[in-house]
């Protein structure tokens, strides 16, 4: 077995591959392996316990992998006989090279690992990046998938969460606020327009009644051709709440009809010379 273990496969200068440094390096993977899943199941009981959300859980326990692989990598190739300092040492000026060229390659992979570290973005978080409303599906080494409100898969840098202006609407556990704006003719009663319109809300089960994040109507402005309102609300329907106004304005619609409230629109009146 021993003379087994010490059959030389492949010899290059001061380099020597055996069957025993194969299956060292093999072993040293398995036992990686398990140690990643012994450490995800402890890990993912204690973010329970803690009660931290699904999206930092992922975000911990893929950083924790990457830490654990690149480790057991560097023992592997060290087992096999690999110099690792020797391996840097001699490449530094390919790297040098590659560094300058791979430039934004390198940012998005520091972008990665700020984001798992720091957590303030996680998988399943509703962001806005330039005016685009986004849902955080994974965030990877270099890249993240997202979906856009029409369900595209889209795949950004990381760079982009680090380096744009963006805003996290799942940030912290308080919903977020939402309006919506109305005009109505000069001729309405303006009290019977903001109980309307808050009547609009009533069968919305999107929109929260608590006390705390009542909704409320504010008379905004003296318009051109109207008497301008905004229907102010808290919903946790982020991703989705397009649908909810749709459904508020069609509701809006019905509430004014019935009590001869009057949307105005402009009218250019031309006449002849």
């Amino acid at each position: 077995m021993k003379n087994l273990f010490d059959f030389e496969l492949f010899h290059i200068n001061s380099f020597s591959l055996t069957v025993g440094s194969i299956i060292s390096s093999a072993i040293v993977i398995v036992i990686n392996v398990i140690l990643i899943n012994v450490v995800s199941k402890l890990l993912r009981a204690y973010f329970v316990r803690k009660g931290e959300s699904s999206g930092r859980q992922k975000s911990i326990i893929k950083l924790v992998k990457y830490i654990l692989w690149t480790f057991a990598i560097i023992l592997s190739l060290q087992v096999l006989g690999l110099n690792i300092t020797f391996l840097i040492a001699s490449s530094a000026a390919l790297l040098v090279g590659l560094g300058l060229g791979m430039q934004i390659i390198f940012k998005d992979f520091m972008s990665g690992l700020l984001l798992l570290v720091e957590g303030t973005i996680k998988a399943g978080d509703i962001v806005e990046i330039n005016n685009q409303v986004l849902q955080v599906k994974e965030i990877g080494w270099r890249t993240s998938t997202v979906i856009t409100r029409e369900d595209n898969v889209v795949i950004i840098p990381n760079h982009k969460f680090t380096e744009e202006n963006v805003i996290n609407w799942t940030h912290d556990d308080n919903p977020t606020r939402f309006h919506i704006e109305v005009g109505v003719d000069y001729s309405s009663d303006v009290r019977l327009v903001e109980r309307c319109l808050l009547e609009s809300l009533v069968n919305q089960p999107d929109v929260i009644k608590d006390e705390a994040f009542a909704p409320f109507v504010r008379f905004i402005n003296f318009g051109a051709s109207s008497l301008d309102f905004e229907l102010i609300f808290w919903s946790e329907n982020l991703f989705r709440v397009e649908a909810t106004k749709s459904r508020i304005r069609f509701e809006i619609t019905r509430v004014f009809r019935e009590n001869d409230i009057t949307i105005p629109f402009t009218q250019i009146v031309m006449h002849k010379a």
